[in-house]
């Protein structure tokens, strides 16, 4: 009986050899016609709405014992080789090594690309104005708390262009050296991150101090090695970083997810086109109705606004900047026209990306 297994067994490894050829082949192939492209290309070899294309329509292919999932992470690899055939790509995000956004810079650039870490925001947009890194990650919104607002003051400051956006779902670990949790009297973690868990904290912890810092991932490097402290961080850094998981899950709300964004140098202005989303700021003119003026060529063009926001400009007291964001359908001309009508009606106004 014992040789009649080994026998089948032979069998299906013989079978699976014979398939891995046939895949390696076929890699070799693909990689061969990705490489062709590489002159026809423009910009860069790196074409996020193309990919998520090619990943959503294999996804959606019916795949048998395959999961959609399992299917993107795999194909988010062979993009990632392949792209590296066509030229090496490196990416800054918000680190140190475990934190959510360099979570998001690997999936979505899969281990072929070159990734450095940055300390702060701002570090990662300079990085990438400077050309130091092609492309930067960093958190741009949160569901719970809202717009990371050193995000909106680098995108204003720093000559870089959003390229895409990517939505990842947000789980806080309390992590420490300690074991028990009573042993905690201080907290440290990102001023986003110790706002999503501020119930929780009241709660389990409501005589720890809490502290800031640059990311969650930095929380978990601080507290690595020290007694009585814990950090609000990504799981992964509880290895990373040698501590243990007290507690799983602390965010107040089960559906929190983050917005991360993707960019680049800003070499020209971006063209808006066709199925796409536009993000812009601008300015106001200090005086009666000027929001209104500003406003009224989205309703004239019949422009759906997704988003709008206000932020403090810093250049002069009670002087906002208003982030925008509008889909552009089919309506490709009623756009344009109203991007131009709004560029007449405020003094400052920047594109800040055109992306899928």
């Amino acid at each position: 009986m014992k040789k009649e297994k080994k026998q089948q067994l032979k069998k299906i490894r013989d079978k699976i050899d014979k398939i891995d050829e046939k895949i390696l082949s076929l890699l070799n192939q693909r990689a061969e016609q990705t490489k062709k492209t590489t002159n026809l290309k423009v910009d860069s070899v790196y074409d996020p709405k193309r990919e998520k294309e090619v990943l959503s329509k294999l996804a959606g292919k019916k795949s048998g014992t395959l999961s959609p999932p399992a299917i993107e992470q795999v194909y988010g690899e062979i993009l990632s080789a392949c792209r590296e055939v066509q030229a090496p790509i490196q990416v800054s995000f918000l680190g140190p090594e475990g934190s959510n956004t360099d979570e998001v810079a690997k999936k979505q650039f899969g281990s072929s690309a070159s990734f450095y870490s940055q300390p702060t925001i701002l570090d990662v947009l300079a990085a990438v104005e400077n050309e130091e890194s092609q492309y930067g990650i960093v958190p741009l919104e949160n569901t719970i708390e809202g717009p990371v607002v050193e995000t909106l003051d680098g995108l204003i400051e720093k000559n870089v262009s959003i390229v895409s956006q990517i939505q990842l779902k947000i789980s806080h670990y309390l992590m420490s050296q300690e074991k028990d949790i009573k042993n905690i009297s201080k907290v440290y973690s990102h001023p986003q991150a110790l706002a999503q868990c501020k119930k929780y904290l009241k709660k389990t912890l409501p005589n720890a101090d809490l502290i800031e810092t640059q990311s969650t991932a930095r929380a978990a490097q601080i507290v690595s090695g020290k007694k009585k402290v814990a950090a609000i961080a990504p799981r992964p850094c509880s290895l990373l970083y040698s501590l243990n998981i007290i507690d799983k899950n602390i965010q107040d709300n089960p559906s929190n997810r983050t917005m991360f964004a993707l960019v680049e140098k800003k070499i020209i202005e971006p063209v808006v086109l066709k199925n796409s989303k536009v993000s812009v700021a601008f300015s106001l003119d200090h005086k009666p109705g000027s929001l209104h003026e500003c406003l009224k060529p989205f309703r004239a063009y019949n422009i759906n606004l997704t988003k709008i926001q206000s932020r403090p400009s810093k250049k002069n007291d009670w002087d906002y900047l208003f982030f925008i964001d509008f889909l552009v359908e089919k309506n490709l001309k009623e756009a344009e026209k109203c991007l131009k009508t709004l560029r007449g009606v405020t003094p400052f106004l920047k594109v800040l990306g055109v992306f899928a």
